[in-house]
Order: C-alpha cells, then sequence, then structure tokens
C-alpha cells in the first residue's frame, strides 16, 4: 500500500452516482413522504384533456337535451326586443325601461345558458376532486424569478414534455377536425334544404345537427382523454421516481431525526396508557403500593393457567388506575412488596410468574370470597 501511494499519490475518492444520469439513476418508486411533499407543493396527478372532454361532452348533452327549450326562448326574447324596443316608434328609453329590460335579458340567460354552466362547472369541480381530491397550496402562485429567465423558457419549450404536448395538440385538432367531417359528411343535402324551410325548422334543424356532431367528436375526445390519463400517470410517477441514495437519505432523515423519534415514543406510549386505562375495568383486583405502584390482575382459567397483568402504573398512572377501579367497582388491595415485585418483574400482557402464585392466589381468594365465588384451575 505504502508504494502504491507513492507511485499515484493522494487518491481521492469519488462518488459515481454523480456520473450518472439523473432521470436514469431515479429507479426507485416515490416514498409516501416524497408524495406527501409533492402534493403539498401542488405537483399532483392530473389530465387535463380527460378533464374538458368530459366536461364539453356534458354540456353539449345538456344543449342536446335542451336544444328545443333554448331556440324557443331565443326566438321569443328576439321577437320581444324587436317588437317592443325597435318597433314601437312610441317607446322611450329611460331608466325604468332599461331596468325591465336588463331584467329580461338575465331571465333570457338565466333560462338558455343557466343551467349548462351549472353543468359545466358542478362537472369540473367533481372530475378534478375524483382526480386529485381537495388540495390547497400557495406554492403553484408563488412567483419564480426563474420563470422569467428567457434560457429557461425556450428549455420548457424544446424540451421532451413541450414536444409531447404539441404532438398531443396536433393530434387533437387531427381527431376533432376527422370528427366533425364524419358528422357533417351526410347532412350536405339536407343544408341545401334549409332555404327551402320555414326559419324555426331550419333553426332546430341546426341546433341538433351541431349539438349532435359535437357530442360525437366529445366522444372521440374522451377516448382521447383516455389514453392521455394513462400517460399523465406514467410521466408523474417517472418525475416523482428516486435514486436510491435519495431513499436512504429520506430514510436516515426520518428514522434518525431525535424529534421524531420522540414524537413516535410519545405517541407508543399515549396508546399503551389508553389501551391500559380501557382494561382496568375489566381486572379482578388492583394492587398497590399504595401511592407509587399499582396493578391490576386478571384472572381467566379459559385464557391462562395464571393471573395475567392488564395494566401497571407508577405515579400519576398508579393513581389514575385506582381511580378507574374505583369507579368501575374492582376491589383494591394493598400489598407493597406485591405490588413492587409484580410491576418490576411483570410486563403488560404476561402472566405473573410462578414465585408470585401463592401470594397473589390468597388475594383473589379473598376476592372471590367477597363475591361468592371461587377459584378454580
Amino acid at each position: 500500500m505504502p508504494m502504491e501511494k507513492e507511485r499515484y499519490g493522494n487518491i481521492v475518492e469519488i462518488d459515481l452516482q454523480l456520473f450518472a444520469g439523473d432521470k436514469d439513476s431515479k429507479t426507485e418508486k416515490a416514498t409516501p413522504k416524497k408524495r406527501e411533499d409533492a402534493r403539498k407543493r401542488g405537483q399532483v396527478f392530473t389530465s387535463r384533456e380527460m378533464s374538458s372532454a368530459i366536461t364539453l361532452l356534458l354540456a353539449f348533452s345538456c344543449i342536446r337535451v335542451l336544444g328545443k327549450q333554448i331556440y324557443g326562448e331565443v326566438a321569443s326574447f328576439t321577437e320581444k326586443v324587436l317588437s317592443r324596443y325597435m318597433g314601437d316608434m312610441e317607446y322611450i328609453f329611460n331608466l325604468n325601461n332599461a331596468r325591465v329590460l336588463l331584467i329580461d335579458a338575465v331571465m333570457f340567460f338565466l333560462k338558455t345558458a343557466g343551467l349548462v354552466i351549472a353543468v359545466v362547472l358542478f362537472a369540473s369541480l367533481a372530475i378534478a376532486y375524483m382526480q386529485v381530491g381537495f388540495v390547497f397550496t400557495t406554492e403553484t402562485v408563488k412567483i419564480k424569478l426563474s420563470r422569467l429567465n428567457p434560457a429557461q423558457g425556450f428549455k420548457r419549450i424544446f424540451s421532451m414534455r413541450g414536444f409531447t404536448e404539441l404532438v398531443k395538440a396536433l393530434v387533437k385538432v387531427i381527431i376533432i377536425v376527422y370528427a366533425a367531417y364524419l358528422g357533417l359528411r351526410g347532412e350536405a343535402n339536407n343544408i341545401l334544404k334549409l332555404m327551402h324551410i320555414g326559419a324555426g325548422e331550419s333553426g332546430a334543424y341546426i341546433i341538433n345537427t351541431i349539438t349532435s356532431t359535437a357530442v360525437k367528436m366529445c366522444l372521440v375526445l374522451v377516448l382521447f382523454g383516455i389514453l392521455d390519463y394513462g400517460y399523465q400517470w406514467w410521466e408523474y410517477e417517472r418525475e416523482l421516481r428516486m435514486t436510491k441514495h435519495e431513499v436512504k437519505e429520506e430514510y436516515k432523515q426520518i428514522e434518525g431525526n431525535p424529534e421524531v423519534k420522540s414524537r413516535v415514543r410519545q405517541r407508543q406510549r399515549q396508546m399503551s396508557v389508553k389501551r391500559m386505562i380501557h382494561e382496568v375495568p375489566k381486572a379482578d383486583v388492583v394492587i398497590t403500593n399504595p401511592v407509587h405502584y399499582a396493578v391490576a390482575l386478571k384472572y381467566d382459567p379459559k385464557i391462562c393457567d395464571a393471573p395475567v397483568v392488564v395494566a401497571k402504573g407508577q405515579n400519576y398512572l398508579a393513581l389514575r388506575i385506582k381511580e378507574i377501579a374505583m369507579k368501575n367497582n374492582v376491589e383494591i388491595v394493598e400489598n407493597k412488596e406485591l405490588a413492587r415485585a409484580i410491576y418490576n418483574t411483570v410486563d403488560v400482557g404476561q402472566a405473573i410468574p410462578p414465585e408470585l402464585y401463592q401470594a397473589v392466589a390468597e388475594i383473589l381468594a379473598y376476592i372471590y370470597s367477597l363475591k361468592g365465588a371461587t377459584i378454580t384451575g
């Protein structure tokens, strides 16, 4: 080894991970913590194509169902405007008439577009909630100077994601145009006949044809949205992937953090105390020190051949066990040596050792004699 040092000089250790590509080295699935952190930043999995396709489908379906009603409201409102506000030469446009006109316009809007807008809003919120749930974050609206950097802007535009979005947009345009062509191809002769029929029939036909074609286009877009949904899920999972080094560091950060460990231990102690307190009313007897120690025992020959410690505590917890026992009419017996011995040698959920059988049996015999029962087993 000394000769090798003289030959090669000082050897510097280099982490080979530094030479690995960022995407290629991320081979591990995202941890729950990584996903939660991404969600807090507003980085969630969603498909805009799916959302917009379903929303448009519901909107045009609603228009198609209400087509006759909408056309009737449009004709009625148009006739009212032309006859009352423009055809009447004695009509004076003043503040009162302006208010009446505004009310008529609002009612016309609610009768025609109100329901459609309500359906669109509800559908948008429902689809967003089904995809990502409720997410509130201010990270996405914060001003980042990197977004104002022209170099970064060109990098985003000419990145693989930008190219993918461009291809998706072109494919979507082609799909829409082709679907519209298929929908209107068989209507060419009927469109030419519109000049020979009444305005009412022609208007209803136009609305029906447009909405029917739009619904077919939206159905095709929904299929496209399903494909985009799968792609967005794959892309989201790929972006969240982690390197093995990141997984190890995160594990060290969580498991090695003293504060986290302290909180975990505190939570475990709290859960343990709750379970013990819940078992005290089921105990046969509580043996006390009388102040510093309290041990609750339960004897069930069907479960165990010896009495089992269901709860134990010291100081404040001992007083708490005694309080619960008194409230639930559990007998309390004072025996300093026995209480200390059981507390120091037996864990909760374990049976007492054989050397304590005699002392505990005498106490249980006394308890059962008070209740008129006998020890069996």
